[in-house]
């Protein structure tokens, strides 16, 4: 299997599982817990899990000093970021938010282009335009209701802190680290808001039921174990923008265990949200087949590309 497929396959991977935040977030919710307490138990149960499948593959854990601040740096805007995120939940359907942050991958885009002068092709431009438009077609209103402020914000800043995460975890210094103990520090830095919001609110409410207890270790496992580890690898072998891109996945998982779980109906302005992110996520796939395609085309019919740059 080729680097770039590698890339792609973790990319979707990652995607995927993180798109079940709001399946085993809601229902803590309803127990009781608030934002930081599930934050903290997705956390506490993702470092555990990570540290075991370290020793499991038999893996230093050692990092250097100079390591420490990026790291540290990492942790805090992902827990930031889904703190952001899980805040959000409070002030709007959880689905309307995970569809508001799909803005993260516009803004890795402008972040790679305006910041690090990474050449944006006018490719890349219709991918995001084309799932960002899916998006808003799965986006299902509730009685015309106007969105509110604060739940818009927080889940603006979220997206601005997982865009930022996505750049800065490529840059050199971190891509000789291995993946899972990349991963193990950047939760574990991440893990120090919620500990710090416990002695601001010393009170934890605890999960009342083993399947309640199931869904927050479910938590820490795939929309954050596996998922940030599948987008490092992903980060490492495609780049940035073309993992944020891939991110369209996100909201198919939730479409698919709301039709499986929830009795939930397909419509045809679904469907084609679907196909737009289907669409997409090809092209992205695709990449520099499609662009040698188009070359070759207009090659083949130089008079006609002529007239139409020139209508």
């Amino acid at each position: 299997m080729s680097k770039r497929t590698k890339g792609f396959l973790f990319g979707a991977i990652a995607a995927a599982t993180y798109g079940m935040n709001p399946l085993f977030a809601l229902p803590l919710y309803s127990d009781g817990l608030s934002a930081c307490d599930v934050l903290l138990y997705r956390y506490i149960f993702a470092t555990i899990i990570l540290f075991f499948m370290i020793k499991w593959r038999g893996q230093r854990m050692a990092i250097s000093r100079r390591q420490v601040a990026p790291l540290a740096g990492l942790g805090l805007l992902m827990g930031l970021s889904s703190l952001l995120l899980f805040e959000s939940y409070n002030f709007m359907a959880a689905g309307i938010a995970s569809t508001m942050l799909f803005v993260y991958p516009l803004m890795v885009a402008l972040i790679m282009t305006f910041v690090f002068h990474e050449r944006l092709s006018p490719i890349t431009i219709c991918c995001i335009v084309m799932a960002f438009a899916g998006i808003v077609l799965l986006y299902k209103g509730e009685n015309g209701a106007t969105l509110s402020a604060i739940g818009t914000a927080l889940v603006m800043g979220s997206a601005l802190s997982y865009a930022i995460y996505l750049v800065w975890v490529n840059r050199p210094g971190l891509k000789d680290i291995p993946t899972l103990v990349l991963t193990f520090y950047v939760i574990l830095f991440g893990t120090s808001i919620f500990i710090a919001d416990k002695f601001i609110h010393p009170s934890l409410n605890v999960p009342s039921s083993p399947l309640l207890w199931g869904c927050a270790i479910s938590l820490g496992l795939l929309p954050t174990a596996i998922s940030l580890v599948c987008t490092t690898l992903a980060i490492h072998n495609i780049g940035s923008t073309p993992t944020a891109i891939l991110g369209a996945l996100e909201p198919l998982t939730a479409v698919f265990f709301g039709i499986l779980l929830f009795g939930e109906s397909l419509t045809v302005r679904d469907m084609a949200g679907l196909c737009l992110i289907l669409v997409a996520v090809t092209v992205v796939i695709a990449g520099d087949n499609i662009s040698s395609v188009l070359l070759r085309m207009r090659k083949m019919f130089p008079a006609f590309y002529h007239r139409l740059l020139h209508k």
